[in-house]
């Protein structure tokens, strides 16, 4: 509920402080007095888009505050803790415009955007006048109006479609990803072919070079060890030393001692000697090897590394490269029937879909019936009972809210073409259907201030009477404002405001002042009669007043 509105240096209003009441709230004055800038200043503070200059000339900048009361459960809670903003019973609006246009806005003293202002202002206020496309004049919300007529939430549906948009998902990306595969098959299975032939193991790099290198040098240096061998043999130095200690051994008797020590020497030397042959054998015997070999381990090196060159990998990871690959094609070659699986979900997910859209659909159509009927029914008492009232529920594209566009249409005589309510009807009939149809709608309307602009411009009389005490209905248990000309729709206010102005200082400023019941006759009374305000126009307007 809107319990206040201060307005600051906004238009032609210099400083306003209103606080409103619950039930029907009616703001009356002359034409121009300034009722329509009250609906400007609220606007302006809930984010609506409006006049390009607002600020008050010579003020350096204009500021509308707004309270409002929310009761527990009220959607507002919602969006502010979306936003992050602090909540509570309370909820205090704040916005600013400069003179330069800069327009700032502050949600219980905390900086906001115009974004979070509107989303806001969904759930506080209901703009409903010949001129209101975000109220009962816009067709996109009128699915959702019917709904909430009918009791119908959509739960069933919304899973449906989020069962099927996930199932649409899943065959998506496995199809996705069987065509990538799909592109790659002739290559993968290549691949995995040679590799599998060439089969490298890990650390056969290093082996292959290392025996490479020993191979290739063992050429280099075998000549040159056998020639050794061969000076260190019988031929050699073995034979030369033998004969050398069978010469001495001969002549050691008759030597005396004098051979004994070289003849030790000479033993000793010829077991190092025979040490050093066999370790220079051993040499010879491993650089032997068959040059075939070496052909071999340089075909299978080379083979290995242009491999891991061909694939962008070591050495040493073309095997994991090689499982990678296989289980890629492993993929391809499950993906087929994974793909069947999820297109079978799919399916099962259409058909879940499709019948809880049809069973919302017939439930709106059945409900579309019963508001035709109320609304019509409300229509006599407005003087419209020859008019026709229609909800036309067509197909649409299929979407979490089911599959049908909701279009109230009328029909101001019989015979006549039905159409959308803001092109066929003329001014009064339009706010007449809007406040049959409003009444109708009006049980989702709580913790919500309506606001009614010259709703029942174009009627009088018993028609205006008929549409004050709709109004007046609407308020019970919540809260209307209206805008009104009308002396019959007044009298039905529960709290009563004159917008008037004034000229202070050479400027035109607006005032709005509270009015008490005696007051309440004399401006219900210059709405019966003009300007001059006579005793029978009194008494017209205390009988108004007695309803």
């Amino acid at each position: 509920m809107l319990r206040s509105l201060d307005v600051h240096d906004l238009l032609i209003i210099d400083r306003l402080e209103l606080s409103f009441q619950p039930g029907l709230n009616v703001l009356t004055g002359e034409t121009g007095a300034g009722k329509s800038i009250l609906l400007d200043s609220l606007g302006f503070v809930l984010g609506w888009r409006g006049r390009a200059e607002l600020v008050r000339q010579g003020a350096a900048q204009g500021e509308v505050v707004a309270t409002f009361d929310l009761p527990t459960g009220h959607a507002a809670h919602r969006v502010l803790e979306d936003a992050g903003l602090p909540g509570g019973e309370e909820l205090i609006l704040r916005r600013v415009n400069t003179a330069d246009g800069r327009k700032t806005a502050w949600v219980n003293d905390r900086r906001c955007s115009g974004e979070v202002l509107r989303a806001l202002s969904d759930t506080l206020v209901e703009l409903h006048g010949q001129q209101d496309d975000r109220g009962l004049l816009n067709p996109r919300a009128h699915r959702a109006m019917l709904d909430t007529f009918a009791g119908l939430d959509g739960t069933e549906v919304r899973g449906a479609w989020r069962g099927l948009q996930s199932a649409r998902k899943a065959v998506a990306e496995t199809q996705a990803m069987l065509d990538a595969v799909r592109e790659e098959e002739e290559f993968l299975r290549h691949a995995v072919a040679e590799l599998d032939k060439l089969d490298p193991q890990p650390g056969e790099d290093a082996e292959l070079d290392a025996r490479r290198r020993q191979m290739q040098g063992a050429e280099r240096i075998r000549d040159d060890v056998a020639r050794a061998f061969a000076l260190l043999g019988h031929e050699g130095a073995e034979g030369a030393m033998g004969e050398a200690l069978r010469w001495l051994d001969g002549v050691a008797v008759d030597a005396g001692h004098a051979l004994e020590a070289p003849l030790a020497a000479l033993g000793r030397a010829m077991i190092e000697l025979g040490e050093a042959q066999d370790g220079v054998e051993r040499c010879l015997e491993a650089l032997e090897f068959n040059p075939s070999e070496l052909e071999q381990a340089e075909e299978r090196l080379f083979a290995i590394r242009a491999l891991a060159r061909k694939h962008g990998v070591q050495p040493d990871d073309l095997g994991d490269f090689a499982g990678t690959l296989r289980d890629r094609l492993a993929t391809l070659d499950a993906g087929e029937h994974d793909l069947e699986d999820r297109r079978a979900t799919l399916k099962a997910a259409e058909l879940a879909y499709d019948a809880a859209a049809a069973q919302l659909s017939a439930a709106r159509a059945e409900a579309a019936g019963r508001l035709d009927k109320a609304v019509m029914a409300e229509l006599a008492p407005l003087k419209m009972e020859r008019a026709v009232f229609e909800t036309l529920i067509t197909q649409a594209e299929a979407g979490p809210e089911g599959t049908d566009a909701v279009a109230f249409t009328v029909a101001t005589n019989p015979g006549a073409p039905a159409g959308p309510l803001n092109k066929i009807a003329s001014g009064g009939e339009l706010s007449r259907f809007l406040l049959a149809l409003k009444v109708c709608l009006r049980g989702s309307d709580s913790g919500v201030t309506m606001i009614f602009d010259e709703i029942d411009r174009g009627v009088g009389g018993a028609t205006a009477d008929a549409v004050g005490r709709r109004l007046a209905a609407l308020a019970q248990g919540g809260q209307v404002l209206v805008v009104t000309h009308s002396p019959q729709v007044a009298a039905r206010g529960a709290h009563h405001w004159r917008v008037q102005k004034r000229v202070s200082e050479g400027m035109t400023l607006s005032t709005v002042t509270p009015l008490e019941p005696s007051e309440r006759v004399d401006e219900i009374a210059r709405m019966v009669a003009g300007d001059s305000i006579t005793d029978e126009a009194r008494a017209a307007a205390r009988a108004l007043l007695a309803g």
